[in-house]
C-alpha cells in the first residue's frame, strides 16, 4: 500500500488550529514488524496485541501539546473506541487500545504515534480517525482503513504458536501438498494458497461481511469475531454454499461443463477471486481437497495456524451407529445400497488454537471440515473439534465429535447377500482411518498423524464381555467396543485375504493374490469368485470389467496362494489416472455353503509428464523464462488423438495445447511455454495428457515456481 494518504476533512472549523494534511501509515516498517508483508497492496495490515506506528503531517505549524490534544478512534461496524493520544516513552499493556507519542517522536510537521490493540480485538476492517481538539472546539479527520488480524506471534492470543518454524510452516507459507489417492499407492499434488496474491486478503474480509451470522446481527458478529472458535465455525460453513453466499458449490458426479471439474484446480487465489469478481455467487466446483485447501488459505490469511489432513479410508456415519456397512454378492461385487460410506481419501483442515470453553487438555489442533457432508446445529458446518478429543474417545465434546470419530475409526461391517438374505459376514475394524496425513514442517514429505486420532487401540475380543457395546461416561468418553461379528458367531474355519502384489502402473499388468487358509482338517472343494469394478474416491463401484469364477481344491490345514492378472487391454477402455478399483474376492465351501469375503482397493499410477523450467523453479517478478513439457508414450500401442495441455494462473495467461493425431510406442511430444509471474509468491505449472481411448485425462504433473520480487 502507499504509505502517505491524503486525510479527509469530515467536521469542525479550523479558526487557527494546526491543520492535517497528510496520514503516512509506515507500511514497510509495520508490514515487516507484524509479518504481514505482500498481504495487501490496499490496506495496512497489521495484527493485534502489538503496536504500530503512524506519523501525522501538518500543513503549517504542529500540534501544540499544553492547548491542544489528539484523540485516535477506531470502528468496526458498530463497535467503536476513542483512544487519548499520551505523550509518554513507555505504553501501557492494558486490555484497552492505546496510542502513545514518545518526545522524540515530535518533529517540525509531524507527530509519530504507536497504536496497540487488544490481544483479544475483534478481527476485520478497522475505520480509523482522528480528532484533534481544544478548550472551544474539534476538528476530525477519517485517516483510512487498516486490517486486523489474529497473531500466532503472542502469547496471550489463543491461536499462539510457541515454535517460529510452525509459523512460518502453518501460517506464511503459501504452498501445500494434498495426499490423495488410496492408502496403498498414496499421490501428492501441490497447492497454492495463494495468500499474497492481489484481492485475496480483501476476499477473506469480503466473506466475513457477507455470512449469515454477520446478516442477522452485525454488531454481536462483530464482537465475537475476536474468539478464534466462532471465526472457524464462520468460516467453514462460508467455503460451501449450501446455507448462505459461500465460496464453493460442490459436485461429485455428472457434467462440470458449467464449472471447473475440481481436479482443474491448482490453487485458492482464483477460487476467491472468481467468488468477488462474480458479487459472491458460488464457484463451480469444489470436492473435498478444493474446499479444505481454500479453508487453509482463509484461515493463515487471518492469522490462524493451519494445515490441510488427508484422511485415507474415511467413514462417513449417516446414522452415528460408529458403523459402516457394506453389501456384496456372492460373485463379489460391490453393490451401491448402503446410506453409509467409505471415501478412498477425505481431506479436511486442522486449525491451531486454545479451547478455553473446553480446558487446556484440549487445546491445539482442531478438526474443522467445510466439505459439506451433515448438518451442524442446522448447518453445513463441521468442527471445530479438538483432535485430542477424538484420540480419548470423548464424543460429547464440541463440536461434531461423534461425525469425525467415525470418519478415522468406524468398523466396517461386511455382508454378503443372495436373493435378499445375508449369506456371509465379515467385520474389519482396521480399515478406516488406515492413514492420516499432512505436509511436514518445512519438507515435501507426509507426517503421519494417524497416532494422533487413534491412539488409544481398541481391546481384544477377548477381553471384552459378550455383546458389549459402545458406552459414553458422564464426561462423553467412550469405552472400548468389540470386534462386532464374532461375539455371536464361531470363528470362520476358512481365513481368506487379497493383495495387491505391487503398485500398478496404467498400461502394465495389474496383478493380484489371493490366499486362502484352510484351518479345519478335512479337504474342501471352493469356489473362488472375484471381481474388480470402477470406482471414484467417494462413490460406489460401477459395474464390473473383470470377472473370474473358478473351482478350487485345497488340503486340510492348508494354505494356498492364488495369482491373477488384469491385462492391460481389459482395463484401457475403463480406467484412467485418477480412478480407483475396487477388487473381491468371495470363496464359498460348496459343501457347507460358508462364504468368506475379502476385498481391497487401489488406484493405478499414471505415466509420466516431465516439466522443467529454464534456469531452475526460482524466478523473478516481470522476467521472461521458458517451461518445456514433454511425454513420452510408454504404452505398447499407438495413442490417438494425444492432447498436451499446459496451464499456470499467474504465470501463463491462457491455456496452451499441442496435438498429434498419431503418438507411436516410444515417441515423444512437447510443448515450449514462454512465462513470466506479476507477482511474488509460489505458482504452479499444471500439465495433463490425454487421448481418444480413454474417458478423461490420463496423466496429470505440477511443477512448483516459486517467485520473488525483481
Amino acid at each position: 500500500m502507499d504509505c502517505m494518504q491524503q486525510t479527509t476533512h469530515i467536521g469542525g472549523i479550523f479558526n487557527g488550529h494546526c491543520q492535517l494534511k497528510f496520514v503516512n501509515f509506515e507500511a514497510q516498517e509495520n508490514t515487516v514488524s507484524h509479518e504481514t508483508q505482500g498481504l495487501s497492496k490496499t490496506h495496512l495490515v497489521v495484527r493485534r496485541g502489538k503496536p504500530f506506528k503512524i506519523t501525522l503531517v501538518f500543513d503549517g505549524r504542529v500540534l501544540n501539546p499544553p492547548s491542544e490534544s489528539l484523540m485516535l478512534e477506531v470502528r468496526l461496524g458498530s463497535l467503536s473506541e476513542r483512544i487519548p493520544v499520551q505523550f509518554c516513552k513507555n505504553p501501557s499493556h492494558s486490555q484497552a487500545w492505546s496510542a502513545i507519542i514518545a518526545q522524540e517522536n515530535i518533529h517540525f510537521q509531524s507527530v509519530t504515534i504507536h497504536v496497540c490493540s487488544p490481544v483479544l480485538s475483534s478481527v476485520g476492517l478497522y475505520h480509523l480517525l482522528l480528532h484533534i481538539k481544544d478548550s472551544q472546539i474539534r476538528v476530525n479527520y477519517a485517516l483510512g482503513h487498516f486490517a486486523l488480524l489474529f497473531n500466532p506471534w503472542l502469547k496471550d492470543d489463543p491461536v499462539f504458536m510457541p515454535l517460529d518454524v510452525h509459523i512460518q510452516e502453518y501460517v506464511k507459507s503459501d504452498y501445500g501438498l494434498i495426499y490423495m489417492g488410496t492408502h496403498l499407492n498414496v499421490c501428492k499434488r501441490p497447492w497454492s494458497f495463494g495468500q499474497y496474491e492481489p484481492g485475496v486478503l480483501e476476499a477473506c474480509l469480503q466473506l466475513l461481511q457477507v455470512s449469515p451470522q454477520h446478516l442477522s446481527d452485525k454488531h454481536l458478529d462483530y464482537v465475537l469475531r475476536s474468539d478464534p472458535v466462532y471465526i472457524s465455525r464462520v468460516i467453514c460453513a462460508m467455503v460451501n454454499c449450501n446455507d448462505d453466499m459461500g465460496i464453493l458449490e460442490g459436485r461429485w458426479q455428472g457434467s462440470y461443463k458449467s464449472g471447473t471439474k475440481p481436479t482443474e484446480w491448482s490453487n485458492s487465489a482464483d477460487i476467491l477471486n472468481l467468488w468477488v469478481s462474480s458479487q459472491c455467487s458460488p464457484v463451480r466446483y469444489g470436492q473435498c481437497w478444493v474446499f479444505a485447501s481454500v479453508l487453509c488459505t482463509v484461515m493463515r490469511v487471518l492469522g490462524i495456524p493451519s494445515r490441510v489432513v488427508t484422511v485415507f479410508n474415511a467413514a462417513h456415519d449417516s446414522d452415528s451407529n460408529v458403523k459402516i456397512t457394506e453389501f456384496y454378492t456372492s460373485r463379489g461385487e460391490k453393490l451401491g445400497v448402503s446410506k453409509d460410506s467409505i471415501w478412498n481419501f477425505h481431506v479436511w483442515v486442522e486449525c491451531w488454537m486454545r479451547r478455553p470453553d473446553l480446558g487446556t487438555e484440549f487445546d491445539g489442533w482442531q478438526v474443522v471440515d467445510p466439505t459439506p457432508q451433515e448438518k451442524s446445529a442446522g448447518v453445513f458446518c463441521c468442527g471445530p473439534c479438538p483432535v485430542a478429543a477424538i484420540q480419548r474417545r470423548y464424543l460429547g465434546t464440541p463440536y461434531d465429535a461423534p461425525f469425525i470419530y467415525a470418519s478415522v475409526d468406524a468398523d466396517v461391517v461386511r455382508l454378503i447377500v443372495r436373493d435378499g438374505v445375508v449369506v456371509g459376514r465379515t467385520v474389519d475394524t482396521e480399515c478406516v482411518g488406515q492413514q492420516i496425513y499432512t505436509k511436514s514442517v518445512d519438507s515435501d514429505r507426509p507426517e503421519n498423524l494417524t497416532h494422533k486420532y487413534k491412539g488409544m487401540k481398541k481391546i481384544s475380543q477377548s477381553t471384552v464381555r459378550r455383546g458389549q457395546r459402545s458406552a459414553v461416561t458422564r464426561q462423553g468418553e467412550v469405552r472400548p467396543r468389540t470386534q462386532l461379528g464374532h461375539s455371536r458367531e464361531t470363528l470362520s474355519t476358512l481365513e481368506v485375504s487379497l493383495s495387491i502384489d505391487r503398485v500398478p502402473v496404467l498400461g502394465e499388468s495389474i496383478r493380484i493374490s489371493v490366499k486362502v487358509t484352510n484351518h479345519s482338517n478335512r479337504p474342501r472343494i471352493l469356489r473362488e469368485n472375484i471381481s474388480a469394478q470402477l470406482k471414484e474416491f467417494n462413490r460406489s463401484p460401477q459395474e464390473s470389467f473383470w470377472t473370474v469364477h473358478r473351482e478350487v481344491h485345497i488340503k486340510p490345514c492348508e494354505a494356498l496362494l492364488l495369482h491373477h492378472s488384469i491385462p492391460q487391454f481389459e482395463y484401457a477402455s475403463v480406467l484412467a489416472g485418477d480412478d480407483i478399483v475396487n477388487v473381491a474376492v468371495v470363496m464359498k465351501d460348496v459343501k457347507t455353503k460358508e462364504r468368506v469375503l475379502a476385498a481391497q482397493e487401489f488406484n493405478i499410477s499414471p505415466p509420466k509428464i516431465h516439466i522443467e523450467v529454464e534456469g531452475g523453479d526460482f524466478i523473478q517478478t516481470n522476467q521472461e523464462h521458458t517451461a518445456f513439457v514433454s511425454f513420452t508414450n510408454q504404452f505398447t500401442e499407438c495413442l490417438i488423438g494425444a492432447v498436451l495441455t499446459v496451464e499456470a494462473p499467474g504465470l501463463v495467461p491462457a491455456k496452451q495445447e499441442t496435438r498429434l493425431v498419431l503418438l507411436e510406442p516410444g515417441k515423444k511430444m512437447d510443448i515450449k511455454v514462454s512465462i513470466k509471474a506479476t507477482s511474488p509468491g509460489t505458482k504452479l505449472l499444471m500439465a495433463t495428457f490425454s487421448h481418444n481411448y480413454s474417458p478423461c485425462v490420463v496423466s496429470r504433473c505440477f511443477r512448483r515456481v516459486s517467485v520473488t520480487t525483481a
